[in-house]
């Protein structure tokens, strides 16, 4: 039997939530108050919503154009991380070589290297890779290195994370299909990945996550202002808005940034309990 969480523990899960949602409810109010309201009344509801607030925040530090650029980066990193650590995850766990452990371990490891202490050489990866690209065919974007780079980083926990995932799966089922005449890559492709579909979209919902809100990175490898990031482009508003002093427009900035991935996590996270039901029923 599982083990149940106690009432200590549940009062503050419980209290850590809420505190959350009520911090959601006050942003996405304060981004329809003028300035004046932000700082007379922070705790009312807005007399008159200031509905252009969400207009300014999109037009002025161009929102728009890095919310385009997060969205093609973090979906093209996502995808590219599911789809090199599936493979990889199911190789270390059933491939049954003597390397399988030692290799999870390193990828393990991987998880706990910060960023920081490896940026000064992914910088000068990342440009030594711009200056040749440049020179041998005079174009290169560094969106491209940003994506590749969120790649790099999130590949130990998306394989750490189906390894523990590809090792619940139940072996009988690949070997019928090896006494049927499948191949190894028959059996991953058509029975084992959608076996596995709880497990890939759990995986791509966490790495969209970390990649969505990514500022350090970002701001060390992009520099065009048509190629920022969304939160590149909500640090340009903070700085713009402070000399405008429309502080409703920065925190609509605010909901422009944190509303997609909830409503991507809202979204997913059904399909994630649909999948678990359906093949626990199976």
């Amino acid at each position: 039997m599982g083990r149940t969480l106690s009432p200590v523990v549940r009062a503050f899960v419980w209290l850590w939530v809420i505190s959350n949602v009520v911090l959601f409810v006050w942003i996405l109010f304060t981004s329809l108050k003028s300035s004046g309201e932000v700082f007379g009344s922070p705790f009312k509801l807005p007399t008159s919503p200031e509905w252009t607030n969400y207009e300014s925040a999109w037009s002025v530090s161009e929102m728009g154009q890095g919310f385009f650029n997060s969205v093609v980066i973090v979906t093209a990193a996502s995808v590219t991380t599911i789809v090199l650590a599936a493979p990889t995850a199911y190789m270390l766990t059933r491939g049954g070589t003597r390397t399988a452990g030692p290799l999870t371990g390193f990828f393990a490891v991987g998880m706990g290297i910060p960023i920081q202490a490896v940026i000064v050489p992914v910088f000068v990866l990342m440009q030594n890779i711009s200056m040749t690209f440049n020179e041998a065919f005079g174009w290169w974007d560094d969106r491209i290195s940003l994506s590749a780079i969120y790649v790099a980083t999130s590949l130990p926990f998306a394989i750490f994370l189906l390894t523990g995932f590809f090792r619940t799966l139940p072996g009988e089922i690949e070997e019928a299909a090896a006494l049927d005449g499948a191949g190894g890559i028959r059996i991953f492709a058509q029975i084992m990945l959608p076996l596995a579909q709880p497990g890939l979209i759990t995986a791509f919902i966490l790495t969209v996550i970390s990649l969505w809100n990514e500022t350090l990175l970002a701001l060390m490898l992009i520099t065009d202002t048509e190629q920022y990031t969304l939160p590149q482009a909500l640090l340009g508003l903070y700085q713009t808005m402070q000399y405008t002093s429309n502080w409703g427009g920065l925190f609509a900035g605010v909901v422009i940034v944190i509303l997609p991935i909830i409503a991507v996590y809202i979204w997913l996270s059904r399909r994630i309990m649909e999948g678990m039901t359906l093949g626990a029923g199976k």
